[in-house]
């Protein structure tokens, strides 16, 4: 037998067939698994943001590159 309060690592399923250890939510709310596939999901999600903050400043910075060049002409 274990104390009160341990448990003895089985787990139970969730309401959607994941498993959280012991069968308990997380701080969140979200269960093991899907909580692992939400923050997998909000990574993917912030690098394809980032990817696309720095091609549009690198966009931004050759307009303003062209524009010098064009500007230096006489």
């Amino acid at each position: 037998m274990s104390p009160a309060g341990a448990t003895s690592g089985e787990g139970t399923a969730n309401g959607d067939g994941t498993a959280n250890g012991d069968g308990t939510a997380n701080s969140d709310g979200t269960t093991g698994r899907r909580a692992t596939l939400e923050e997998k999901a909000r990574r993917r999600a912030m690098l394809i943001r980032a990817g696309i903050y720095i091609f549009a400043t690198h966009l931004f910075a050759g307009f303003v590159l062209l524009l010098f060049a064009l500007g230096d002409r006489k």
